[in-house]
Order: C-alpha cells, then sequence, then structure tokens
C-alpha cells in the first residue's frame, strides 16, 4: 500500500493528497474496480448523485472491511437540488444510497448562478454540517465571486473547491483565487479527459527522465502546485500507479514547461461555470 500525504482543510480535518475519481464507474464491475483501487491504498473516494454510482461506492466500503474512519468520502449536491429543503434532503437521500452516517466532504456540484440558488444550497450544506451529517463542505466550480458571495452572506468559507485542472487548462486564475481565501483546490479531469497532453513530448521526456509514467508525471505537476488530483482509473495497473507519485520532484522549470501547454480553449467540454447549466 502507498504512503498517501494529507492535506490540512481550512476547518482543521485532513484529506488524502490524491483520491479515486468515480465518474461513469457502476455497478457490480465498479463495485470490483472500486474494491480493487482500496486494496491497492486508495481512501479517497469521489462520487456524486449526478454520476448514479454512490450504492456502488458504498457498497465498495463495506466489502473492503475496513472500517469507516479509514475512508475520506465524497460526494456533491445536483443543480435541481439548490433549494434549501431539496439540498437537506438530497444530503439525507446521498447517505441512505451509501449506506453512511456520514460524509468526510460534501460539495455544490455546480454554481448555476443564473438559476441563483447556490447560496441557499450552501446554507443546507451549512445546517447539514451543524447536525453531524458532513464533516467538511465545500464547493465545485465556483468562481471567485461566487465564493465571495457564499462567505459574504453566511460567514462560512468553502473547505474545497474542485475544479477542472489540466495541463491543457491550468486553472492558475482559480487556484490563486483558492488560495487566497485558503481553500484547497481539487483537480477533477487531472490527466485531461482522453487528453492529447499524455503524448505530450516535454511530459514523455519527463517521464523517461524520472522513470515514471506520463500520467504520474502530470499528478506529480499538480501536487506540487498545491492541487488535489482525483484521477479516475479502472484499469489496475492505472490506479495503482496513480497513487505513486510521492518519491520525485519536478524541478522549477519543469513544472513551467508543464504550465506553459495551457490552452485559452483547453476546457475538455467548453464548460464555463458562469454559464453551464446541470440538469437532466
Amino acid at each position: 500500500m502507498s504512503d498517501v500525504p494529507e492535506i490540512t482543510l481550512n476547518d482543521g480535518y485532513q484529506m488524502p493528497a490524491v483520491g479515486l475519481g468515480t465518474f461513469q464507474v457502476r455497478g457490480g464491475q465498479g463495485v470490483n474496480q472500486i474494491l480493487a483501487a482500496i486494496r491497492d491504498g486508495y481512501r479517497s473516494l469521489d462520487t456524486a448523485t449526478n454520476y448514479d454510482n454512490e450504492g456502488a461506492v458504498g457498497e465498495a466500503i463495506r466489502r473492503s472491511g475496513l472500517p469507516r474512519s479509514a475512508f475520506f468520502v465524497t460526494s456533491k449536491l445536483p443543480g435541481k437540488y439548490h433549494r434549501y429543503a431539496d439540498a437537506t434532503m438530497a444530503v439525507q437521500e446521498s447517505l441512505y444510497r451509501m449506506g453512511l452516517a456520514y460524509f468526510d466532504l460534501f460539495l455544490i456540484h455546480w454554481p448555476l448562478p443564473k438559476r441563483d440558488h447556490y447560496v441557499e444550497a450552501w446554507q443546507a450544506l451549512i445546517d447539514a454540517q451543524t447536525r453531524g451529517l458532513i464533516r467538511s463542505i465545500g464547493v465545485s466550480n465556483f468562481e471567485p465571486e461566487h465564493l465571495d458571495r457564499l462567505v459574504k452572506e453566511t460567514g462560512v468559507t468553502p473547505a474545497v473547491n474542485q475544479i477542472e485542472a489540466h495541463p491543457y487548462w491550468n486553472n492558475q486564475r482559480m487556484l490563486t483565487a483558492d488560495q487566497q481565501r485558503e481553500i484547497v483546490t481539487e483537480a477533477w479531469s487531472p490527466l485531461g479527459r482522453g487528453s492529447a497532453a499524455l503524448r505530450e513530448p516535454v511530459i514523455q521526456k519527463l517521464a523517461k527522465k524520472y522513470e515514471k509514467n506520463v500520467g504520474q508525471i502530470i499528478l506529480r505537476w499538480h501536487y506540487q502546485r498545491g492541487i488535489v488530483p482525483i484521477p479516475k482509473a479502472s484499469h489496475l495497473l492505472h490506479q495503482r500507479s496513480n497513487l505513486n507519485l510521492f518519491d520525485f520532484n519536478l524541478t522549477p522549470e519543469e513544472m513551467h514547461a508543464i504550465d506553459e501547454l495551457s490552452r485559452a480553449d483547453g476546457r475538455v467540454d467548453g464548460q464555463d461555470p458562469n454559464e453551464y447549466e446541470e440538469f437532466d
């Protein structure tokens, strides 16, 4: 089992420095894939109501034989449940689906500013946290103005902001904004979904130099930037290798070379948090 460092959040709780993304991992096959990841050392498991797999993640946790306290479990609130009462029930239903008593981290999945209910949803998470249903509360895909409004209207700063970040979209602007607010940044699609970044010569050259694979180079780049990557991997070899990124260091020049791969149009699906509508 790999030793994964932990990151301390602004509320005092700790989370592993790398987690397992479970997007599109479902059913019995998904349970087996997650179980294999747990056996390889993953303890941070990231799911969402909209992934339709909270049950599979919960089942893998139960079958693992490990105590609940061994895991850091994250799920996310979908846009259709941003109203206060809906958000309150949604947290409870997610726990029932997973068979858990609490979440380590629960996020608002997208801000949906055009609908303008994300502050209401945030208050529901604050209250669920007070009742012991959630330990740490955070957001996903939030912009600086969204973060500041949450703090201004509720007095509570998110512990985490999970955003899109990968070599073609390094999202330095949001990383800086999160750091200024003492919010830990997580990266979804940290390798880029089906990204050609894995074939970039600069990354392949570094992989050869450090005797690592290209995925490990990119994940190490995230880690050294202060980002917690949540790579999805169903292949057992990839799951295992994605944890082995803590025994080498990229130089500042090498970090900069990867940073330079970022593009103005680099988002995997062009999802602008100010415009994206996350509904059925």
